[in-house]
Formats: C-alpha cells, sequence, structure tokens
C-alpha cells in the first residue's frame, strides 16, 4: 500500500537573531585562526536591542580588534539603519572571554607540536576535545545530495536575503525566516504542499500603507522575484493546490535583535539537514576544528556523502562518538535505512579502510586550521547561514566525493578481501 505523507524543513536568512550570532562567533573564528590556525576558540555570541555579548573562552596569539571585525560583519549582513533597533556604528559591543579550561586542554595540546604531516602515532596521540557523538548524512533527492526540504528552504532563504541586497525589493529587511513542506510518496517527493515566507519589512511601501495592502505586495513580489526564480531550477514545482503563505501574522516591521534576542548555536537543525536526520545535539559556530562537535560532524557528511555518491545506497546516516583526549572514535554507526547495495557490515569496514576519523587526521585531510587564512580571513563564517551542507556555492572540503570512486572499486573485490 502506498504512503504518502508530508515532511517540512526550515530555514532562516543571515539577518535572523540567532544567525547573527552565529556568523559573528565564526568571524571571530575566522580572525583567529588567520593569525595563529593553532587558536582554541568556543566563541559565544548574545545579541538583543542595541546589544552585542561577547563571551567563551579563547587561547590564542593573535591580536584581533574583536568589536571592529564585529561592527564590519553587523554591516554586511544590513543593520546599518538605527531605526532597525539594532545597527552596525550605534549598537554596545561587549567582550567578556576566557582561556581555555588546562583541563580539557591537555587531552589535545600535542597537536602545537606538529602542524602537518602527521605519523601514525601522532595521530592516535591527539584526542578529541570533548565528548560527544555527531551524525552526518546524505541522500539522492537532490543533486547535492541533500533532503529536498531543507534544500529548498536554503534555496529561498538565500534568494530573499539577494533580491534584498541587490535592492530589487528595497523594503525588505535583514530578518526573515523560510520554510517548505515537501509531499512524499513512499519516501520519494512528488510535490511541494507548502512554501512559508516570514520576511521583515517597512511599515509602508511607497504610497501604501495599509497593513493588509503592503501583505498583498508583499506576497505578490516575493512569489514573482523568490519563488519562481527559485522552482524554476527544481524538479518539484509548486502547483495549483500549493499553499504560499507570507507573514501570517499580517506584518513583521519589528524584527533582528529588536524583536528577539539571538544565540550561538541555536539554528542546529537550520545548519545540519533540517530535521531529516538524526543529530548529536552540539552546535558548530565559534568553534575551533578540535572541537570535534564541528569537524566529525564534517567528518559524518562526508563518508555519508561519499557512500551515496558510489551508488551504494540511496540514503546513508553516519554516527561517530568520542571520549575526550581520546583519538580513536568511541563507536562508527552506519545505517542506509534498507537502501543499501551491500551489507552495512562490509559497508562499516570500507568506511574503517579509507576514511580518517582521528580529531587530527580530520583537521589534517580537511585542511580545517588553515582555512581562513588561505580564503582571504573568510572561510567558516561563509558557513554560518544557509547550512554547512549541501553548499553548491562554497567549496567545502567535507562535501567532495572523492571518495566514491574508491569506494566503488573496493566493491569488486571479493567480500573476504574487504573484510580481512
Amino acid at each position: 500500500m502506498s504512503r504518502r505523507y508530508l515532511f517540512t524543513s526550515e530555514s532562516v536568512t543571515e539577518g535572523h537573531p540567532d544567525k547573527i550570532c552565529d556568523q559573528i562567533s565564526d568571524t571571530i573564528l575566522d580572525a583567529l585562526l588567520s593569525q595563529d590556525d593553532h587558536s582554541r576558540v568556543a566563541a559565544e555570541v548574545v545579541v538583543n536591542t542595541g546589544l552585542v555579548l561577547i563571551t567563551g573562552e579563547i587561547t590564542t596569539k593573535a591580536q584581533v580588534n574583536f568589536v571592529d571585525i564585529i561592527r564590519r560583519k553587523i554591516a554586511e549582513i544590513g543593520y546599518t539603519n538605527a531605526e532597525n533597533g539594532f545597527c552596525s556604528n550605534s549598537c554596545s559591543v561587549l567582550v567578556t572571554l576566557d582561556q581555555q579550561s588546562p583541563d580539557i586542554a591537555q587531552g589535545v595540546t600535542s597537536a602545537q607540536e606538529s602542524r602537518e604531516g602527521l605519523s601514525e602515532d601522532e595521530l592516535d596521540a591527539i584526542g578529541a576535545g570533548d565528548q560527544g557523538l555527531m551524525f552526518g548524512y546524505a541522500c539522492n533527492e537532490t543533486p547535492e545530495l541533500m533532503p529536498l526540504p531543507i534544500s529548498l528552504a536554503h534555496r529561498v532563504a538565500r534568494r530573499l536575503a539577494e533580491v534584498r541586497k541587490l535592492g530589487q525589493l528595497s523594503y525588505l529587511r535583514p530578518d526573515g525566516k523560510t520554510q517548505v513542506t515537501v509531499i512524499y510518496e513512499d519516501g520519494k517527493p512528488v510535490g511541494i504542499d507548502t512554501i512559508l515566507i516570514s520576511t521583515q519589512h517597512t511599515a509602508t511601501i511607497g504610497d501604501i500603507t495599509d497593513d493588509a495592502a503592503v501583505q498583498a505586495k508583499i506576497k505578490e513580489d516575493l512569489w514573482a522575484a523568490v519563488v519562481e526564480p527559485i522552482f524554476a531550477e527544481s524538479e518539484i514545482k509548486p502547483d495549483s493546490k500549493t499553499r504560499f503563505l507570507v507573514n501570517p501574522t499580517g506584518k513583521f516591521v519589528i524584527g533582528g535583535p529588536q524583536g528577539d534576542a539571538g544565540l550561538t548555536g541555536r539554528k542546529i537543525i537550520v545548519d545540519t539537514y533540517g530535521g531529516y536526520s538524526r543529530h548529536g545535539g552540539g552546535a558548530f559556530s565559534g568553534k575551533d576544528p578540535t572541537k570535534v562537535d564541528r569537524s566529525a560532524a564534517y567528518a559524518c557528511r562526508y563518508v555519508a556523502k561519499n557512500i551515496v555518491a558510489a551508488g551504494l545506497a540511496e540514503k546513508c546516516e553516519v554516527q561517530l562518538s568520542y571520549a575526550i583526549g581520546v583519538a580513536r572514535p568511541v563507536s562508527i554507526l552506519v545505517d542506509t535505512f534498507g537502501t543499501g547495495k551491500i551489507e552495512e557490515e562490509r559497508l562499516l569496514e570500507l568506511v574503517k579502510q579509507h576514511f580518517e576519523l582521528r580529531p587530527a587526521g580530520i583537521i589534517q585531510a580537511f585542511n580545517l586550521r588553515r582555512l581562513p587564512a588561505e580564503r582571504g580571513g573568510r572561510f567558516y563564517q561563509e558557513t554560518a547561514a544557509y547550512g554547512h551542507f549541501g553548499r553548491t556555492d562554497l567549496d567545502l572540503p567535507w562535501e567532495q566525493t572523492d571518495k566514491a570512486e574508491i569506494l566503488k572499486e573496493a566493491l569488486k573485490q571479493p567480500v573476504s578481501a574487504v573484510l580481512g
């Protein structure tokens, strides 16, 4: 019997209060790693009306003007008008940072001794920066091997910010949220049930002052400027039955940090797979790559994506877990949800054989310490809005599928050869 169901994922724009915090946290990380690639960073940010608070633990030799880089990032996001209740050149910026606890640092301090070309013994000696569990996921619903709902929600959110920044819809303001509900039949996407956009805007649009008329204008404009261009590129398109909701409360004038406080790490489902896959609970932004919450989650995605890209499964979820100060994962799980082309025990052995999953090895394989400097001081902050995975606009090392051919070749071997 055919099973039909709905699945929804959301995204937020870079002007959302929580995303402001994520971007500031990762801007700090980029700045510190650009000067000292062994900086230890756990930067947390809070924003509210007229206020930015920077807290957390940082150990570094870098000399950074935190206030300056924070104001520049806020202006880049689009908060340059004090009438919004939050403005780059007038908000208060408070910096309260401590050094990393030596009890935490001792498990990974040996990483300071070697910058590249670590030996097997060195890789085994450099432990994880914390305990925890991480998940990575991939599926064949989209070319970027991401679930369709979160992929569409991100595309709509990015387009919403784009038309604002280009001045195409000059009445838009930085804060916004998107949501897409996809219709599935027997596990395959077949239609679009609902598209929701909530976007901050000016109280009036030209000579339009009535609230209902303002919302009608916004809805008309967003369909033409945002929805149609995005879904023109999608195999699954809205139809006459698709609901299109815009600012359902009736208006969205007060937004950003004036409308709601923001915190680093409060959009972990937006950052990953839109709820389509499990999540270990750890946030990414503001954390240097010795924190496995970040680096191992990237490795999980890399493994899962290469398995799907190799045609070994239609969908794949990978879980890793770590103990603080211990290099090798405590556990590895590969789940293909019944779509695997080979036994999962054999697939697990292939993962162990071909993928580096020790923290220092992940850092080395993805060059995670040096990328900020190599890319002009901008790397982690680019991932802090519109998702860390499936980004076709960014060259991200964990999105490469360079292991896919290796996995295919391994399948040609006898089972006994693979399992040893």
